[in-house]
């Protein structure tokens, strides 16, 4: 597939409980934004950001960036990037093929984990993909926070879940990653364009609101989704402090 037949788009919000601005926090120099934005367009020629929120939106043009304003009424990522999608092949009179789905609060995604996502778009059938990192330690396991997924034999999903699957009985806890290979959930996707417009018009299924996990909502509804293996770290940023605990480890 040509590049130039994949969106990269990258919501952005301003409103956060936790960090509100998030998008135009200084690290090291640069809005956490434009890290992301020079990240993703490494690897895309065709990145844009999709905010619902001025001050980004004049940031974003500052730095050189294609951004694109957006509903504030949208419940997910994903519902961004439909109508971000929508609006910039209304403008260019383009039509793309498929839309990455890249996390605004990931200033430090490696190049190389989107080209592993698009990769999966080499074959036809792929509707939707995501990436999974091999579990370390049971530590990981059992934090919420961090969702796990189980695979078949052709790495497309089988479930999501905050809690640890599979379960092991009568095997003690602590020694359940030792006895299998856990999988943790990297929160970027890929999309199919017309996968993409159909999934935004699905309701919300009983998976997805038991978990708070999206993907399930596809899952649910018969989608497919696959999966490549990533050894990368993922920094993700949710509030002040993970900004200088990046900075302690020497991320930057």
């Amino acid at each position: 597939m040509n590049k130039d037949d994949i969106l990269g788009v990258i919501p952005a919000r301003y409103a956060s409980t936790r960090f509100p601005g998030k998008p135009l926090a200084d690290i090291g120099g640069f809005s956490m934004i434009q890290r992301v934005y020079n990240q993703t367009s490494q690897v895309l020629s065709q990145v844009v950001v999709a905010t619902d929120d001025q001050r980004i939106f004049d940031a974003v043009k500052a730095f050189g960036g294609k951004v694109v304003m957006t509903s504030e009424d949208h419940q997910s990522g994903t519902d961004r990037c439909t109508e971000a999608l929508n609006k910039v092949e209304k403008e260019s009179g383009k039509n793309y093929k498929v839309v990455v789905n890249i996390q605004g609060d990931e200033p430090f995604i490696h190049p190389e984990q989107i080209e592993k996502l698009t990769s999966c778009f080499h074959n036809a059938d792929t509707e939707i993909a995501t990436l999974v990192k091999p579990l370390k330690n049971s530590e990981e396991l059992f934090d919420p926070n961090k969702p796990k997924v189980v695979l078949n034999k052709n790495a497309q999903a089988l479930y999501f879940s905050r809690s640890p699957i599979p379960y092991f009985r009568n095997v003690p806890k602590n020694e359940w990653h030792e006895k299998h290979e856990y999988f943790i959930h990297i929160g970027l996707y890929a999309y199919r364009t017309d996968v993409l417009r159909d999934i935004t018009m699905l309701p919300q299924g009983i998976l997805e609101k038991a978990e708070s996990l999206e993907q399930l909502r596809w899952l649910e509804n018969g989608y497919i989704i696959s999966t490549r293996k990533t050894e990368f770290e993922s920094w993700s940023v949710d509030t002040p402090e993970d900004i200088e605990n990046l900075k302690r480890k020497g991320i930057f």
